[in-house]
């Protein structure tokens, strides 16, 4: 992607009548903790959730099906499209792994024909609504790690095999673990750490 998504969520509910400027003010300010490393995910993900408690899943997911198509397609890159190809050329296991949501990360996955989505999952009850809790670990950092193992152990390879891209030094954990780490369009602190190891850096 060309660029985070998260603002453009609220920019899509603000012209809907769905948020406000308070709502866009907040989010800018976590998306800036998450560039620079900082952020307290779990709160910001709690306080995120109180929102959607009772809001019911599928309206999520319809929600995040409609911005995806009309802001989020666009930032799809070429380059990211031509190594998703040259992966599955290889025959690699394809896999979006994200702090997002799943319901955020479908539509990108339906796009690229990804089969597999590893993200922060949200909890719902027998009614297929959200309770405001999220299901944890959340797929972030350390978190990410272990989901990411589960997908492997899932489908008999090791993280150790893998390749993975980034733009954060929050997933620094993972990055750490595969063979092949990539920093592309990196943050300040991801592009001096992925500089100072040697990996691979990309500008898509």
């Amino acid at each position: 992607m060309r660029r985070e998504t998260a603002s453009l969520y609220v920019r899509y509910q603000r012209e809907r009548g769905q948020a406000n400027w308070r709502d866009t003010l907040r989010v800018s300010f976590w998306v800036a903790q998450y560039t620079v490393g900082v952020i307290d995910i779990h709160g910001v993900v709690s306080r995120a959730m109180r929102e959607f408690a009772g809001t019911s899943e599928t309206v999520l997911s319809a929600r995040c099906d409609d911005l995806f198509l009309f802001m989020v397609e666009r930032l799809v890159t070429d380059r990211g499209r031509r190594t998703v190809e040259a992966h599955r050329e290889r025959g690699d296991i394809l896999a979006i792994v994200t702090g997002a949501s799943p319901y955020a990360a479908r539509p990108l996955a339906r796009l690229l024909r990804i089969d597999h989505v590893v993200a922060s999952e949200l909890e719902v009850d027998e009614a297929r609504c959200f309770t405001g809790n999220p299901i944890l670990p959340l797929c972030y950092g350390e978190g990410k790690v272990l989901r990411a193992s589960r997908l492997a152990d899932t489908h008999g390879f090791r993280l150790e095999e893998a390749t993975f891209y980034s733009d954060s030094v929050t997933d620094l954990p993972l990055l750490e673990r595969v063979r092949e780490p990539v920093a592309v369009n990196p943050d300040a602190r991801l592009y001096r750490v992925a500089k100072k190891r040697g990996w691979r850096t990309e500008r898509w």
